[in-house]
């Protein structure tokens, strides 16, 4: 059954410093039906609002997808995680992402270097230094970007009662999937990510991965925020396809997202809408989004088809699904989709 029942929202201090608006977003995702709330680093710290959300709510599980590792280092993010983690009863996940270059250098004032190979140790050092703080082992970690050893009795956290956060790495090409599957607990999808793309590129990456660490895949956690178009009018719904398709064009122009494309034999695809995002052409990007690329990276009908659609394509290889939906989506229409998701798989029929 798809994501074992776990389905996600979103939480993202949109009101500003505004806590109702907090609130109401967590009191919305209790009342609908989610499992979890994500919040994501865009505008805003991506960690405090889930200290309101672990407050607000004493059933939901909360996590970051994504907040961005090299804007930190290992011991700042170890200290935070450790902190919502025990602050939310071990409700807590760590999603991670590397950012780009010029965000991280020009943005965070930063330094950048292989972002594979940085990512694989910076969490090599949190492990380092949550097992530090758990086991009151001494801290010693020595890397090629990060050096860890000094930890005075009177800067150590007592153990967390409920051990250290799980951490799911966002990934879309190969050498971050492989850094995912060998040292993560988890892989966080990218919402430009078709079912062909994840079967074909992913997946063999993350068991080869698996395998090499010596794990399986039940002890993985693949988190898919999935793009939806739908509506419960004609008009809401020709809304929901307009706004996809134009996020779509968005992600579509980006280089680091070109290897998706090629896979459908789309490339060239991708250097015009580069050629255009250039030129600031936004609406001709969206232009070029037929309905074939639309159904390719998103499930789009009416409510009741959207959740039998995300089983059929889903079902056997995502752990957690989020609803990701660009555009207002009615309470009704969220409700019919989660329950479908929620709903226990069928029984297969007796032999005679």
């Amino acid at each position: 059954m798809l994501v074992d029942g776990n389905i996600g929202g979103s939480i993202d201090g949109t009101g500003g410093g505004d806590l109702k608006v907090i609130d109401d977003q967590v009191d919305f995702a209790d009342r609908i039906g989610y499992d979890g709330v994500w919040s994501t680093e865009v505008a805003r710290d991506p960690f405090l609002p889930l200290l309101a959300a672990a407050q607000r709510s004493p059933r939901l599980q909360v996590g970051t997808a994504v907040a961005v590792a090299f804007a930190r280092n290992p011991m700042t993010l170890a200290t935070v995680a450790n902190d919502l983690h025990a602050f939310s009863s071990g409700r807590f996940i760590l999603g991670l992402g590397s950012q780009i270059e010029a965000h991280i250098v020009r943005r965070f004032s930063m330094p950048w270097s292989a972002p594979a190979a940085r990512m694989r140790e910076f969490i090599a050092a949190l492990r380092a230094i949550w097992s530090s703080w758990q086991f009151d082992e001494r801290l010693d970690f020595r890397g090629d970007f990060y050096q860890h050893t000094l930890m005075t009795p009177m800067f150590r956290p007592e153990p967390n009662p409920w051990g250290s956060p799980p951490i799911l790495l966002a990934a879309v090409g190969p050498k971050m999937t492989q850094v995912a599957a060998e040292t993560a607990d988890g892989l966080v999808l990218h919402g430009f990510t078709t079912e062909r793309y994840l079967r074909e590129a992913t997946l063999p990456i993350v068991e080869s991965g698996l395998a090499g660490s010596g794990r399986s895949r039940r002890e993985f956690t693949l988190s898919y925020p999935g793009l939806l178009a739908t509506g419960a009018t004609e008009e809401s719904l020709r809304e929901a396809v307009a706004a996809v398709k134009s996020q779509l064009a968005f992600y579509g122009a980006t280089p680091a997202y070109r290897a998706v494309l090629e896979l459908h034999g789309w490339g060239e695809l991708h250097t015009e809408l580069h050629r255009l995002s250039k030129a600031g052409d936004w609406s001709a990007m969206t232009g070029l989004i037929d309905d074939t690329i639309l159904n390719a990276f998103a499930v789009v009908g009416e409510p009741a088809t959207i959740g039998p659609e995300l089983e059929r394509r889903f079902g056997d290889i995502v752990d957690r699904f989020t609803l990701y939906t660009p555009y207002p989506l009615d309470e009704s229409v969220r409700r019919t989709i989660i329950d479908d998701l929620h709903a226990p798989a069928p029984a297969p029929p007796e032999s005679d």
